[in-house]
């Protein structure tokens, strides 16, 4: 397995582009199934989760051509509506397809979704809703088993908790639904908007995207469409925290601004100047020292979840006590332990870190233990004095494209060893 070896100290300065969403990207590939036309989606990264999802549609029967960071798609026949454990196990998103399949072909039978071991997730709401759309429920052996063989019904479908995959799922579902569907207590993700655009160019009857209630007329077939990406949200956010955390001078490029608001505002609170330099770039100029912050998880347009362990790694820098409160899953702090043998002061009680700061960071010996853990500690070891090597980085690799790449252009010193 690749290990990232970093030498901590250097100031970082410069300019790093920011790719394409890995959230919205995943969604987009699976609504592609939902028309036999083909459908071009452009600014796609090129990480690990988007190469087993584009294997699990060439298995279902699309037919992929890459160019760069261009993906067309055509499917003019399902020929599997299996999404199987092998394939899947390593990515959570695999119960997006569970809603394009049966809303096309009437049944899916779709592995248990894998990943990161961050906490539950919420399936239960994605069958739930199907099920009020008129689909027939079965687990077993780790499997769903969907089936609507009469096609699949509008309904009023009030979400208990906000999930974003779920809203997405239903999302897929309902546009090929006869009569309308409404969504309520929706989540309003960007990636959730990014979807419902891509599904309007391919003919979909949406309306409400990017609120908490969406309203879906179905349609009897969509067609092919041509949709970009939009940009990362989540890389945005830790390269932010990376020039904050190294005192440096950093240009976020080729990113929404907006998208990355509760950040920026937390950053701001303590003590870092950032500023909107254009359209979709964004600076941050970081002080050597900055003041502790607290920070409470939600849901967006709140402090994202996936970007808790990088600002935890931050607030290890920081002056002060700083409270971390993880609202979404109950179990996202297993990168503490590993900043702490870096020498963080952290401490664990539920769903809050207490972290006090400025600690001295030292290089060490440390293991990713999830996708967003694995920045985290990214970030901890270019504050640290000495090197540390980071072990198994394939979940970095999930989620970020050539981390270390960017991260050097702008004066960090981590390279890859295999």
């Amino acid at each position: 397995m690749d290990k990232f070896v970093i030498k901590g100290g250097p100031r970082l300065q410069g300019e790093i582009p920011i790719g394409g969403s890995k959230n919205s990207a995943l969604p987009a590939l699976a609504a592609a199934l939902l028309t036999d036309e083909p459908v071009t989606l452009r600014r796609i990264p090129r990480v690990r989760d988007i190469r087993t999802m584009q294997r699990l549609l060439v298995d279902i029967g699309s037919h992929a051509e890459v160019d760069g960071e261009t993906i067309r798609l055509d499917t003019p026949r399902i020929v599997s509506s299996e999404a199987p454990y092998e394939l899947v196990k390593t990515m959570r998103a695999s119960s997006l397809v569970l809603g394009p399949l049966v809303a096309r072909t009437g049944r899916a039978r779709v592995s248990l979704p894998g990943g990161c071991a961050i906490g539950a997730r919420p399936i239960n709401l994605h069958l739930h809703g199907l099920e009020q759309l008129g689909a027939r429920i079965h687990q077993s052996h780790g499997y769903i088993e969907a089936e609507a063989p009469e096609g699949l019904r509008g309904a009023t479908i009030h979400f208990d908790r906000i999930t974003v995959t779920g809203t997405e799922d239903l999302v897929m579902a309902a546009v090929l639904a006869r009569g309308e569907t409404i969504l309520r207590n929706a989540a309003r993700e960007p990636e959730v908007a990014d979807l419902c655009a891509l599904l309007v160019k391919m003919g979909a009857q949406i309306e409400g995207a990017g609120t908490s209630t969406i309203h879906i007329r179905g349609v009897e077939k969509l067609h092919g469409a041509d949709h970009t990406i939009i940009a990362d949200r989540i890389e945005a956010g830790t390269f932010l925290i990376a020039g904050a955390i190294t005192g440096g001078d950093v240009t976020i490029a080729d990113c929404v601004p907006e998208h990355v608001g509760a950040l920026v505002a937390k950053l701001l609170q303590a003590g870092a100047e950032v500023t909107q330099t254009g359209a979709t770039s964004v600076q941050i100029c970081a002080p050597k020292r900055l003041r502790s912050v607290d920070v409470t998880t939600e849901e967006y347009p709140g402090f994202a979840t996936d970007l808790q362990a990088q600002y935890m790694a931050l607030m290890t820098q920081a002056q002060g006590i700083a409270i971390v409160v993880e609202t979404i899953f109950e179990n996202r702090f297993m990168h503490a332990q590993e900043l702490a043998r870096m020498g963080a002061n952290i401490r664990l009680e539920g769903r809050q870190a207490i972290v006090a700061g400025p600690s001295e960071l030292t290089g060490a010996g440390v293991i990713a233990s999830d996708l967003r853990a694995s920045a985290s500690l990214v970030l901890a070891a270019l504050a640290a004095r000495g090197e540390t090597v980071i072990d198994r980085v394939y979940h970095i690799d999930r989620g970020y494209e050539k981390i270390e790449a960017k991260l050097a252009r702008v004066g960090g010193q981590i390279r890859r060893v295999e």
